[in-house]
């Protein structure tokens, strides 16, 4: 009797240890949760970045910006967390039928220290764009706008210094709903995340060497070349691959059907100059519209060049005085030459190009260092 007594007690006494220690778990993990929903922000001016030796690679920020889409497509309230892996599912559409869309912008630091977002609201249209032809819901204008801004701001100590690099954010939107046969994924994830960048291109902003691609194409007609599908870039990589294993810097694609019209580069579109005429592909559905180009094409307007959006045959690219790649990754870049078969075209490079007064103008107004009257620059202090 007595050993069953004691036997009742110490079982007992266990009992109320898990429970004490559940009810603290349970404590923990809610604290947890809540120091996720409000990120410490750390106090340093600047991350322990070498910001005068930054090239185009991965150095992850503190926080990303995540937000979730109900079955009904609408998004839920999106928080910041600690920039870290993801959980999928194997059967997530974005892993098995490549359904997802991403978007690239940058924050800059202007010499005061603010820091300044380029036309965001841009990026957020476009990637409604994309998600139409991608059959996925979308956050609003206002809804990407602010995460954004949440990120950019949450990780202003990883924007370098004025005229160091800027701060890559990558809007990302998946399907990470789990879907086995061919179809909608039944979730989708929209993420935010940032990186310190440099130039993209090792040259740094030396001219670039371009190879002129005849094998293989980068999109067709009625395909998905006008959007930023995620699945229109592992396609290049091989071409690309060839092509630097060779010297180049980058290819030049031409169109799928007759081979003979300029599209645009791996990741950036092209603009081809003769005289005070700026020609650039037009979109038409297999060109993606860049925002960078957009700019360009305005910029260009009012300093009183013709600009012209048309098919661009291959030998007006192989007689003309610039070429020139516009992207928000590589900016506004310089071709020095081109090789399309066996010929090799040298171009006007340097300080009075037309490449450079465009790019001064784009890079000055990014930077806060000429006044925006165009309302394209977004202040988050």
């Amino acid at each position: 009797m007595i050993k069953t007594v004691s036997s009742l007690l110490k079982s007992h006494v266990h009992i109320r240890t898990l429970q004490t220690f559940s009810k603290y778990n349970a404590q923990a993990a809610s604290a947890l949760r809540e120091e996720r929903k409000k990120p410490v922000y750390q106090d340093d001016e600047y991350a322990d970045m070498d910001w005068d030796n930054l090239g185009f690679a991965l150095n992850p920020a503190d926080y990303m910006y995540v937000m979730k889409c109900s079955k009904d497509g609408e998004f839920t309230e999106g928080e910041l967390s600690r920039f870290g892996n993801i959980q999928l599912s194997p059967a997530a559409g974005v892993l098995n039928y490549g359904q997802a869309i991403y978007e690239g912008t940058k924050a800059y630091r202007k010499e005061n220290g603010k820091v300044l977002l380029f036309r965001p609201d841009q990026n957020a249209v476009r990637m409604q764009l994309g998600a139409e032809r991608m059959l996925m819901p979308s956050p609003s204008v206002d809804q990407f706008v602010d995460a954004v801004k949440q990120t950019a701001f949450a990780n202003k100590r990883w924007v370098p210094p004025s005229g160091k690099g800027s701060l890559y954010i990558r809007p990302l939107l998946m399907g990470t709903g789990p879907v086995l046969g061919l179809g909608p994924a039944p979730e989708y994830t929209f993420i935010v995340y940032a990186s310190p960048v440099g130039n993209y291109f090792k040259e740094g902003t030396a001219a670039l060497n371009l190879f002129v691609e005849e094998e293989y194409a980068r999109a067709a007609p009625g395909g998905s070349g006008g959007v930023k599908s995620i699945t229109n870039y592992a396609p290049v990589l091989k071409a690309l691959s060839r092509a630097k294993s060779l010297g180049y810097s980058d290819v030049l694609y031409l169109d799928s059907v007759k081979k003979k019209y300029l599209e645009e580069a791996s990741a950036c579109n092209v603009f081809v100059v003769k005289g005070r005429t700026i020609s650039t592909p037009a979109s038409n559905g297999t060109i993606l519209e860049g925002i960078t180009r957009k700019s360009v094409m305005e910029i260009a307007g009012d300093q009183g060049y013709q600009v012209v959006e048309k098919a661009v045959h291959v030998n007006e690219v192989m007689d003309a005085d610039e070429v020139f790649c516009t992207g928000t990754a590589v900016g506004v870049a310089p071709v020095g030459t081109i090789t399309y078969q066996d010929k090799r075209v040298e171009y006007e490079t340097g300080d009075e190009s037309v490449c450079q007064k465009l790019r001064s103008v784009l890079v000055g107004i990014q930077t806060g260092l000429i006044e925006d009257t165009k309302g394209w620059v977004t202040c988050i202090n």
